[in-house]
């Protein structure tokens, strides 16, 4: 696998994002059990690298709900998401399948380009992952914070090599 060199500033920022990106994850879990996979692809790679993360949810959908993941899938997981987030010519899907208290299984996908997650509405979520996870795809939600200094109201801007001539 051969990579671009990225910065170490850039590799913080990421590292940065991949753990607020959990954190807002898991602040919208309900109890129960759920499963967070990633699979990024990677210029130079023939499979895509994947990052699995079980997460238990114990509570009553409240403020004070237990919320666990183990150090080692956590670990892991924010090292594949930091990559994927640094390395702006990287691909890839992050979907959560949730199984709730009533015994119903969810399933949310975001597609990661150009070092964004951006949701997957849900009939993208079944045509992105195939149908390969059984369940009820539903609409998945925002993971990145909004910067509120922000002055293009939410707009979407290319990437700088958009602008590279050749």
């Amino acid at each position: 696998m051969q990579l671009k060199p990225v910065s170490l500033d850039v590799i913080a920022e990421a590292r940065e994002e991949a753990h607020a990106v959990l954190a807002t994850l898991m602040a919208r879990l309900a109890p129960g059990e759920h499963v967070v996979r990633l699979g990024v692809d990677m210029e130079g790679q023939e499979q895509p690298l994947s990052a699995t993360l079980p997460i238990t949810v114990e509570g009553d959908g409240g403020a004070d709900d237990l919320v666990g993941a183990e150090a080692k899938w956590l670990d892991n997981f924010v090292f594949l998401l930091t990559c994927g987030l640094a390395q702006t010519l990287c691909s890839g899907v992050l979907y959560l399948r949730s199984c709730g208290a009533d015994g119903q299984v969810s399933v949310r996908a975001w597609h990661l380009c150009w070092g964004a997650l951006n949701e997957c509405p849900a009939a993208e979520a079944a045509e992105l992952l195939e149908g390969r996870e059984p369940g009820v795809y539903v609409d998945a939600f925002g993971l990145h914070a909004v910067d509120e200094g922000d002055d293009d109201g939410g707009e979407a801007v290319y990437p700088p090599v958009a602008y590279t001539v050749l």
